[in-house]
């Protein structure tokens, strides 16, 4: 927002605290007036400049601004025009390496394709926590989509996320565990992001990810589209209402709308209109310029029936493009749309008048485009029956509470849950919501002003599997046997996935953080509380610092299964002065996990059954399918050919490898190949004397499972052990020992030979022989990698090497470097910088792409000698 000036206050708490206050201070009245007819509104810049005559006054409001104005009493005065005034929460609220960048993208139809040009758009906003990013994903003008596709900064997928079906428009999903390479390509804008449907590349849209300023502030939002068909064009409107005023900031970033594909920018005339049912309401013109389509601008004293209408989602903004070729976008003003869940704990350390009672309430709402808000509300362990439910704001003056809303008509004293809607939501009233700035407070009998109060903020998405759009599970101190007079509450979400891995996110409130540094969240059975120690059946989850808990249990008993699915399970916080439970809950989650968690292994075969069973249109949209025998498999998978029972197939990145069922070599004399069977085997009527006959596994009950095959093999019985996703290693051979169960496997131990370049005759053959004429090939094979008899290779990035290859390392982002040098010993990589001889020289210079110095005088004869005229030199370096 150009026209907006910030600065940071530091303001003392009673307490001697110190935290920050940001002041902002609309600027665009402070504009110079300027003597030219024709002013222009430059990208970047909130003033117009005259270009006429070469003449330029560019925002010289802007060069004398004061960030921390303290001169005089007529310029703290100025600030009234403040454009957020409040003080943020404090960072107490945020943990260690809880640090959070947010980034938003604008996805279009690719106009360079050769099919025709979607017209959908998509809205992405991403958070990074750590390694972690989440997004949430909002679209118009597309079907429901069904892939959604990270792109590094050479378009190469680096994460895919498929979206599972549903109604909803809104996608949550989250990427873990981003690499560091990819981490450094999303801070610097390099990272792009695709959303496709079932349809494929006829409805893909695509964008790039970058930051924004505006994010934070941001409370209402538009996707712009266009009505015309295969348009390939639209954009996003950010807005927000100032805190004291009724001025609306908004920031247009506009993608597909300017046709200009010049190397030189140029100036485009606009126009931005707010409408309320085809009537305009306001008109701003102004130019931009092509390649830095962004705009900004802020309407000013909005009238109250233009606030209502954009209370209730009736206002829309269009954005035309003038000149030559005329376009234009469009989209309504809604309330800013996440997968954030808005809620509230309320505890009585919170309280105006701040007590311990171990009472807790818990509420959850949901906004909606036309104005309504959704809530759900629950209290427990009050003192006192609940005489008044209300949302209010910050209070004035100390104990002078401000209502905005009374929900004590729904609240049930039966259940202590209030469920229902607030039709009547102002503008102000929604940009405070989404601002965290509301309250929620529970009055009773013995508390008059309030026994339990909460503040309204939004929780960021975390990616986890639990409900939010239920009721959390209540945390107090009245549920602790024996119950604990605290101030502290707190609620959970839980949840149980079908690996019977258990999903938590608890948030708490009122716990002194003075007293207590850390705090742990533990589950346990409440079916033995009182009958057995607590340590018995307690399970830590994790500890924590702030007001925040979530996570991933993964190997969890049958037992806590069962209490979790019969109701008799507690989430439990302890801290240091109650170190027995200072806040517990019951916890009710049904599941069918009678037999436990499931393993690792278990979990990717499941993956891999529903892979297989997949739809086959969607197998078909998958880049790394095989397709072969008129049928399709995905990557990885591996199947016996219709044309020969006796080989095996496996799918590797669209490529089918079939080789041979590689039969184990026999030591009887006579052999017989059963029908049915790929192998021949002894013919038990000639047995030898002192030779053991292999036995046939179906005849034996005991014998050996080997996994990469994942089948049973008889005692005494040798075979290629197959390993996915190479499949039969012809190098090695394994054998089944006696009775035991045990497989042992052995590589083959091949001859030395004499010759510089021996082959391998046949692509089965394990060892190489010397060939009549030794053949030079200078390629590396991959295959070759995994012979026996290959001196042993090294690999580096993705790069296979020789024994002795030398190299310089490529780093990403970096490119070759060359002053580093890394060769192949023996399956080991080594690399070592380039040793600099010692200089004693005074004058010492480094020049570009050379990795040591060296001395300036020996250069400069370097150079002399370069330049002399002596053709013959020249040519020796040909």
């Amino acid at each position: 927002m150009h026209c907006v000036q910030c600065h940071c206050e530091p303001q003392k708490s009673r307490r001697g605290k110190v935290s920050g206050k940001v002041n902002c201070k609309n600027i665009k009245q402070d504009c110079p007036a300027l003597d030219c007819d024709n002013p222009v509104q430059l990208a970047g810049h909130c003033c117009k400049t005259c270009l006429q005559g070469g003449k330029k006054q560019i925002d010289s409001v802007l060069n004398s601004f004061e960030y921390f104005p303290r001169k005089s009493k007529e310029r703290e005065e100025e600030l009234h025009k403040s454009y957020n005034d409040r003080s943020y929460l404090s960072s107490e609220d945020v943990g260690p390496g809880e640090s959070r960048t947010d980034f938003v993208a604008v996805l279009t139809g690719l106009k360079d394709s050769w099919l025709p040009s979607p017209s959908g758009v998509a809205r992405a906003r991403f958070t990074l926590t750590r390694s972690s990013l989440t997004f949430s994903i909002t679209y118009q003008r597309m079907g429901h989509p069904t892939k959604i596709v990270f792109l590094d900064s050479d378009g190469t997928p680096a994460f895919e996320y498929r979206v599972p079906k549903g109604d909803s428009d809104m996608i949550c999903g989250v990427w873990k565990n981003v690499a560091e390479p990819l981490l450094r390509q999303l801070q610097s804008e390099q990272m792009h992001i695709s959303m496709s449907t079932s349809t494929g590349q006829r409805d893909e849209v695509e964008g790039r990810i970058i930051k924004h300023r505006a994010l934070f502030a941001e409370t209402f939002s538009s996707i712009l589209t266009s009505e015309e068909e295969n348009s390939a064009m639209g954009g996003i409107a950010m807005l927000t209402l100032s805190d004291t005023e009724n001025n609306l900031h908004f920031i247009l970033i506009l993608q597909g709308l300017i046709q200009h594909r010049d190397r030189d920018p140029i100036l485009v005339p606009i126009r931005v209109q707010l409408l309320c049912r085809q009537h305009i309401l306001r008109e701003i013109r102004a130019n931009i310029t092509s390649h830095d389509p962004d705009f900004a601008e802020v309407l000013t004293d909005l009238k109250s029936r233009e606030l209502f209408w954009l209370s209730r989602g009736q206002l829309e903004i269009a954005v035309a493009a003038e000149g030559q070729d005329p376009r234009q976008i469009s989209g309504f003003i809604t309330g800013r749309k996440s997968c954030d869940t808005i809620q509230s704990v309320m505890s009585s350390s919170n309280a105006l008048i701040p007590g311990k009672t171990g009472g807790v309430g818990s509420a959850i709402f949901n906004l909606h485009d036309n104005g309504t808000l959704q809530y759900q509300v629950q209290v427990t362990g009050l003192t006192s029956d609940v005489v008044s439910l209300t949302i209010e704001l910050k209070p004035r003056r100390r104990n002078k509470r401000s209502i905005l809303c009374d929900l004590t008509p729904e609240f049930s004293k039966a259940t202590g849950q209030a469920i229902g809607s607030w039709s009547r939501l102002e503008a102000r009233h929604m940009h405070m919501l989404l601002q965290n700035e509301l309250f929620i407070n529970v009055a009773t009998a013995h508390s008059q002003e309030g026994e339990l109060r909460g503040q309204i903020k939004a929780l960021p998405y975390s990616g986890l599997e639990a409900p939010r759009h239920e009721l959390p599970t209540p945390l107090a101190g009245h549920f602790v046997s024996p119950p604990v007079r605290t101030g502290a509450s707190g609620h959970a979400w839980v949840s149980v996935d079908k690996y019977c891995h258990l999903h938590y996110e608890i948030l708490v409130a009122g716990l002194s953080q003075t007293d207590d540094l850390t705090v742990n969240a533990r589950l346990h059975g409440l079916a033995e509380i009182g009958e057995l120690d607590d340590s018995t059946h307690m399970r830590l989850l994790t500890g924590f610092y702030g007001s925040k808990a979530q996570g991933v249990l993964k190997d969890i008993s049958v037992e806590l299964l069962k209490h979790l699915d019969q109701g008799t399970a507690f989430i439990q916080v302890s801290t240091k002065l109650n170190p027995r439970g200072e806040i517990r809950g019951q916890v009710h989650v049904p599941n069918n996990c009678e037999f436990g968690t499931r393993s690792e292994a278990e979990e990717e075969e499941e993956e891999l059954e529903d892979f297989l069973s997949k739809d086959p249109e969607e197998l078909k949209k998958d880049p790394h399918t095989c397709f072969f025998e008129n049928q399709h498999y995905p990557h990885g998978s591996s199947w016996t050919p219709n044309y020969d029972k006796c080989f095996s197939c496996i799918c590797q990145k669209r490529t089918v490898i079939c080789d041979p069922v590689i039969c184990p070599a026999l030591t009887c004399s006579r052999t017989i190949k059963p029908e049915g069977k790929c192998c021949p085997i002894c013919d038990e009527t000639k047995e030898l004397k002192d030779v053991k006959v292999p036995e046939r596994v179906d005849e034996h009950p005991e014998g050996c499972y080997f996994e990469g095959d994942q089948k049973m093999h008889a005692p005494g019985t040798t075979w290629h052990p197959f390993v996915p996703p190479f499949g039969y290693i012809k190098c090695a051979v394994c054998s089944c020992k006696g009775s035991t169960g045990e497989v042992h496997c052995e590589k083959v131990t091949c001859p030395m030979l004499t010759c510089s370049h021996p082959v391998r005759r046949h692509p089965t053959d394990c060892c190489k022989v010397c060939p009549q004429e030794e053949r030079t090939t200078a390629a590396l094979e991959h295959s070759d990698m995994m012979q026996a008899d290959s001196p042993r290779y090294c690999k580096f990035g993705k790069n296979y090497y020789h024994n002795s290859d030398s190299w310089h390392p490529w780093v990403p982002l970096f490119g070759e470097m060359k002053c580093i040098n890394c060769w192949c010993d023996h399956g080991v990589t080594k690399c070592q910088r380039k040793q600099c001889p010692l200089l004693t020289c005074s004058n010492i210079t480094r020049t570009e792409g050379s990795c040591c110095p060296e001395c300036l005088d020996d250069k400069e004869e370097d150079d002399m000698v370069m330049k002399a005229p002596d053709k013959r030199q020249t040519w020796r370096h040909h």
